[in-house]
């Protein structure tokens, strides 16, 4: 109990800053913007009104009644994008019971109590795709959040962004098992399972499209088809309504699923993680799918013993669009480290290597029109820090979505040493309570008390 109680009370003097602070004007001044859209502004100032970016340039005015925020020294971003978590999720994040589940939504187990979201923001993230995970060939739909530490779980959805489906390859799916007690249990099953579905798709749009034809003649006589939860999803990836995430890892794998995506007639939007995208960069930006990549990590499985730190580089010098994930709350919180790798293994520019983490992603997910750059007419989502992002010693200071600061690092360090007087209170009073004669955590003696009475 005592324990649960420290930790409430964490908890609740997180989000009790984090929800103060305002939207209205704010202006932050004479700070190194780095917009990465169209290069940097040395002594820059950001105007923000009502959670959106007003003004960005060298000489940009206070208006009367605005909160100013005092850069100077200091660097601002756009927020970074996450394309791959699997944070803020209730109750496990694979649903492994079937080869296709796309008729189960992370959206209805969003967890916003999750302190992993406070912890990312902490390290500069401001969005994430948060994904169901990869024990499917076919898995459930993902949802794209915005890390608004203290909202509830609607508030924590980025409306507007484009709905998006999980797909997965390889031994996460198959396990290399012979006592596999599910099919598939291997790559070529994957590959069936995954055409079979869309054959079933494909029939139940058209039988959907009959309906509505001769409906709109005016048959009154047109039933319409049961409605199949597990098919509308893949439905609309065939109408291009549904992005597609493809998890995979492998070279022979992620080609496979091209060439089935070329059958049916959709695109694959990314593939996560693609280790070994490296080798076949002219075939997916031929085709035009991201690659969600990690910025190293290689050889902790036998499918990731191909993997190189050149390949975010190399995609992008074949002319296709890399992003870096996390797929970990931990690496999600140095994704900004992760994205400074890639100039060093593979000589990215400055700008490409924060496109990396920020306009990148956005364009995988969609909301480019909305987040990723710094740009008059986007939502505010900006992080300052005290040294360049892609430095070892940087470290956010704010953090910032729709122009309201969710993460203050002055702010946290005050809340800090208020939960440690808080603890040492809770202890106190803990240590008080414990019957003479008996040790610290011992059951109470109650054998003569008398039994409670509860109330109608």
């Amino acid at each position: 109990m005592k324990k649960l109680l420290i930790l409430t009370v964490l908890v609740v003097s997180c989000v009790a800053w984090a929800q103060t602070g305002g939207s209205g004007v704010v202006l932050i001044k004479d700070a190194t913007i780095l917009t990465v859209s169209h290069g940097n502004i040395p002594k820059g100032s950001i105007l923000i009104r009502d959670g959106k970016i007003a003004e960005v340039g060298p000489s940009v005015a206070a208006p009367a009644g605005a909160t100013v925020i005092d850069a100077t020294g200091q660097f601002v971003m756009p927020g970074i994008i996450d394309p791959h978590s699997h944070i803020a999720i209730s109750g496990g994040v694979n649903e492994g019971t079937l080869a296709v589940t796309s008729m189960v939504a992370i959206e209805d187990v969003l967890d916003p109590t999750d302190i992993n979201i406070y912890r990312e923001l902490a390290g500069g993230v401001t969005c994430t795709l948060t994904l169901h995970g990869s024990a499917n060939p076919i898995g459930g739909t993902n949802a794209v959040i915005k890390l608004r530490w203290g909202k509830d779980a609607k508030g924590l959805l980025f409306k507007g962004a484009k709905p998006t489906l999980k797909f997965a390859l390889g031994e996460n799916v198959k396990r290399s098992g012979a006592n596999a007690t599910r099919y598939p249990a291997t790559r070529m099953g994957t590959e069936d399972v995954i055409r079979t579905a869309f054959i079933e798709a494909r029939d139940y749009m058209r039988q959907w499209d009959e309906y509505k034809k001769r409906a709109a003649a005016g048959d009154k006589t047109a039933i319409p088809p049961k409605k199949d939860l597990k098919l509308e999803p893949l439905a609309e990836v065939l109408r291009g309504e549904r992005l597609t995430n493809v998890h995979g890892y492998r070279a022979d794998e992620m080609m496979m699923m091209l060439r089935l995506a070329d059958e049916f007639g959709f695109k694959v939007n990314s593939f996560e993680h693609g280790l070994e995208a490296y080798k076949i960069a002219k075939e997916i930006v031929a085709h035009g799918a991201f690659v969600s990549a990690f910025a190293d990590s290689w050889g902790y499985k036998v499918e990731a013993y191909d993997a190189i730190p050149y390949n975010a580089a190399i995609v992008t010098r074949k002319g296709g669009m890399a992003c870096i994930n996390s797929d970990s709350a931990e690496r999600a919180r140095r994704l900004n480290t992760d994205a400074a790798k890639c100039m060093k293994y593979g000589g990215l520019s400055e700008q490409e290597a924060l496109a990396l983490i920020t306009l990148n992603p956005a364009k995988e997910l969609r909301i480019d029109d909305r987040v990723g750059t710094i740009d008059p007419g986007k939502d505010a989502d900006l992080v300052i820090w005290n040294h360049h992002p892609l430095s070892i010693y940087a470290v956010a200071q704010k953090t910032m979505i729709d122009g309201e600061i969710y993460f203050d690092i002055q702010k946290d360090q005050e809340m800090r040493k208020r939960m440690e007087e808080e603890r040492k209170t809770l202890e106190a009073l803990d240590k008080k309570n414990v019957p003479q004669g008996r040790g610290r955590g011992s059951a109470p003696d109650i054998s003569n008390d008398k039994v409670p009475q509860h109330e109608d």
